[in-house]
Formats: C-alpha cells, structure tokens, sequence
C-alpha cells in the first residue's frame, strides 16, 4: 500500500537535515516529490563533532548510531518532529574484497510517531589513495584514475614524524595546489612521501553525491509506503533471510533467499521472494561446490 500527494502523512511536514556537505540538494527535492516533505537544512549542527573522513575526529559507534545522532541534533536545533540523517562508510567490497565500494545510509526519525526507518546502498565509489613524492606519471594517472579536478583530494605525509604538529590538506582540486601540498607533506614525511587519498566529503565528490541522491529516492519509495496493517510510512524491506540453494547440489549459501519487510511502527512483518527472481544461487558461490 503506498501513499502519494496530498493524502500521504508526511505531505507538506517539515524534516530538518544536519549536513556541512550539501547532501540536501540531492535529499530535498526527492523527499518532496516522493511525499511531500519539506527539508529544512539545521545550520547550527557541526555534524563533524561525531566524526570526519579524515580522523581527526573518530566515529563513535556505527554509521546507523552515528547517523541517528545525527538525526536527532537536527531535530533539537530546529524544534521540528521529523529528520534525516545520511552517513556513509568506505572500504573493500564485502563480496568482491579487492574492488571497493562504499556504503550509504539514509536515515529518518518521526519523534511524534514513534518511526525509525534505515534505508542503505552498497555504491559504486572512487574511493582509492596513493603515495607520491611529486606530480610523476603515476601520480598522473592516479588523479586520472579518480577523476581529479572535478572530485578533490587529500594530501597529507605518509609517515608521521613524532613532536611534529600534523598536516592535512583537504579539498584539492587544482593541480598547482596538489603540487605544492605533495611537496610540502613529502618533505615532513619521516618517509618522504606524501599520501593522496580521495576526499570523501559528498560536496566535493559528485560520484557519492550522486548516489546519495539515489538513495534518496529509495528512501522516498520507503516512506511512501504505508503498513497494510497500521497505516504507518516506512514500510520496506527491513532483513533478509539467507540460504539461497546451489543451483547444482542444494546446499544453502550465503547468498539471501528472501526479503523480510516490515514496518517501522508495529510488529507487522511479511516474507517476499528476492526482487529479481533468482530461486537458486551460482555453484561458485557454494561452500560444497566451491570450497
């Protein structure tokens, strides 16, 4: 059961969002044609307090507490009842581990109802770092390689010196200053290399913005859908049940079998087949066939 327009719950509610990054611009306008939210942006919450891509501030708890905190600081600097919150982790590929990938989530808190809903992606990302002593060919082709220029990057020493303050430059994107910061952070590296690494930060790599804005779009989905036995939005796929059998011998894998959904209000709960059908999973990815 879904809910659009002017008769869904949320058309016309307000929801703040909490972001030093302009991930607003991609969330707002898929939330307002998905239900008719209205973001507002809460300007006063340094979301950086909870964590940076960098590390000067290290993320407490996981990315759905994090976002969740995120949430909720939003909702306190705008007196509002609803936010959303978006977070996002980089690293191998859980299935192909030497491809990475990253993962997003999105976030959203009714206070007056009681809802919590997680919407997640697993995404494409040119997240990647290399070292370097200045602007060779294979720095080049590194830059090359995560599309430097339009997405910016980070430069900081790749060996710490020990009693020496830490430098970081952050939001490269033209060549002179990449140069220059290479230079200067090879030189206080204990190594004497500097190390590139991608700038996860959504408003400097359209790449993650433009999933984010992908995900948005899933979350919209996600509250326009009513629970077929309260009514309440969020209804969607909250877990999956694994064990889907080899195709060649019947031993259950990894890979899921079924979707659970859920609402996000009331105990409803309901299983549906896998979303593309498959009923059985490649023999390679069996523990019997594949060991």
């Amino acid at each position: 059961m879904s809910g659009h327009g002017a008769h869904h719950p949320y058309s016309g509610t307000k929801a703040a969002m909490a972001t030093r990054h302009g991930k607003h611009q991609v969330v707002g306008p898929a939330l307002a044609e998905g239900v008719g939210l209205r973001l507002v942006l809460a300007e006063d919450v340094d979301t950086d307090q909870l964590g940076t891509f960098t590390g000067e501030i290290p993320r407490r708890g996981t990315p759905v507490e994090t976002a969740f905190r995120k949430a909720r600081l939003a909702l306190e600097a705008t007196d509002l009842n609803c936010a959303v919150a978006s977070e996002g982790s980089f690293g191998p590929h859980p299935v192909a581990p030497l491809l990475p990938c990253g993962q997003e989530l999105l976030v959203f808190l009714d206070a007056e109802r009681g809802l919590r809903v997680v919407e997640r992606r697993i995404t494409p990302t040119n997240f990647a770092h290399h070292t370097s002593t200045g602007l060779d060919a294979p720095t080049k082709a590194f830059c090359d390689r995560v599309g430097f220029g339009s997405h910016a990057l980070i430069v900081r020493p790749h060996t710490a010196v020990e009693d020496r303050s830490p430098l970081l430059h952050k939001g490269i994107q033209e060549p002179a200053a990449l140069a220059e910061a290479i230079a200067e952070c090879a030189a206080a590296s204990a190594c004497g290399r500097a190390r590139l690494e991608t700038d996860m930060r959504a408003h400097l790599n359209p790449t993650r913005m433009q999933q984010i804005g992908i995900l948005a779009d899933g979350l919209a989905a996600r509250l326009a859908t009513l629970c077929p036995a309260c009514a309440a939005p969020g209804y969607g796929v909250i877990d999956r049940e694994g064990g889907l059998p080899c195709g060649l011998c019947g031993t259950p894998t990894e890979w899921h079998r079924a979707l659970v959904h859920g609402c996000a209000r009331c105990p409803h709960r309901a299983i549906h087949p896998r979303d593309d059908g498959l009923t059985r999973a490649d023999p390679a990815h069996c523990p019997s066939c594949n060991p």
